[in-house]
């Protein structure tokens, strides 16, 4: 909050090498991808955050389902083509643009793939456990307010704050808005105003116990690979989402957890590939070399404040020997 009212969040968005933010996506991307993979390939224990055997090949949560999941989302998505793209047959001789027919491969490409696969996940939830409609209470759960005491503050502050404001400042802010321009290009994005958004959301949520919550590139970039390219798709999503906890109110986590993990990892996958997609920009190799560093000790660190710390250091050893170079030599 205090970075975005007083502008300096603004100014670190226009300070910060574009190759160290695209380090940071590329992180994460594939941070979420490996993830994904194991969500696919082995059982879960989310209570205990390990993970468990090889998952079966057959059955309503196995590999088969996992990887035919996988291969329609390729089938509908491509690689993630854009929509704007035309063809060369499209237009006439004369310049004007053919009328469209709308062939099989239009009408796949125009399939809401990831929610179809959603919709998939939920039907096998039932059919998991048909139990679990009989524990279903109508109604929003019970609302209270949190009191935090001045301990839980200063532990919150020193244990949380602290550690995760690297990583919330480039991920869910910086990256955000660099991934928004590349997305829809020609629109202005205010850091200033996405981090005052985030902390808002935090703010007013803890006082009700929420989850820290942010908007996360990873997000942004799974909502537009499947298709989620305006105002009104979020809105949508969130209206739809606020009238689930008022009909059914927490029972509604005894059908999240019976969700497949391996389709659950299907969808996390193809997020986490399009926001390391983002980093295909780059134009030159000391760009590429920036990116890469910063993405390599952020995985291997498992630190994005730490590929941060590294990718700047870089980037200005870099500057200063192509600086040293520009300098003519004296003449003795």
């Amino acid at each position: 909050l205090l970075l975005g009212v007083t502008g300096l969040m603004q100014l670190v968005y226009k300070l910060i090498p574009l190759p160290v933010v695209r380090g940071i996506q590329l992180s994460q991307g594939l941070s979420f991808a490996m993830t994904a993979v194991k969500y696919i390939r082995n059982v879960q224990d989310f209570s205990k955050s390990k993970s468990g055997g090889d998952r079966h090949w057959l059955g309503l949560d196995g590999l088969v389902l996992a990887i035919v999941c996988a291969c329609f989302v390729i089938v509908v998505n491509g690689a993630g083509e854009e929509g704007g793209e035309r063809d060369g047959d499209d237009i006439n001789l004369d310049g004007r643009e053919r009328p469209k027919r709308r062939g099989p491969r239009q009408i796949v490409a125009s399939l809401p793939s990831a929610f179809m696969v959603f919709l998939l996940g939920v039907i096998l939830a039932f059919i998991r456990r048909p139990g679990v409609v009989r524990g279903f209470k109508f109604g929003p759960s019970s609302i209270e307010v949190v009191k935090i005491s001045k301990h839980a503050w200063k532990e919150g502050f020193i244990k949380g704050t602290i550690p995760q404001l690297p990583l919330s400042v480039l991920n869910s802010v910086i990256a955000v808005c660099k991934l928004s321009s590349d997305l829809f290009p020609g629109k202005d994005f205010s850091a200033s105003s996405v981090s005052v958004s985030v902390a808002m959301m935090n703010i007013v949520g803890c006082r009700f116990g929420a989850m820290p919550c942010c908007h996360g590139a990873g997000g942004l970039a799974g909502q537009y690979k499947f298709g989620g390219r305006s105002g009104g798709c979020v809105a949508l999503l969130g209206a739809a989402k606020m009238l689930l906890g008022l009909v059914l109110g927490s029972s509604l986590v005894m059908v999240l957890k019976q969700f497949p993990v391996g389709v659950l990892g299907v969808l996390l996958l193809f997020a986490g590939i399009e926001l390391a997609l983002a980093s295909r920009d780059m134009n030159t190799k000391e760009e590429a070399f920036v990116m890469l560093i910063c993405a390599a000790v952020s995985l291997v660190g498992s630190s994005a404040a730490l590929g941060f710390v590294c990718g700047i250091i870089v980037h200005v050893l870099l500057y200063l020997r192509n600086w040293q170079k520009e300098q003519p030599c004296p003449v003795l």
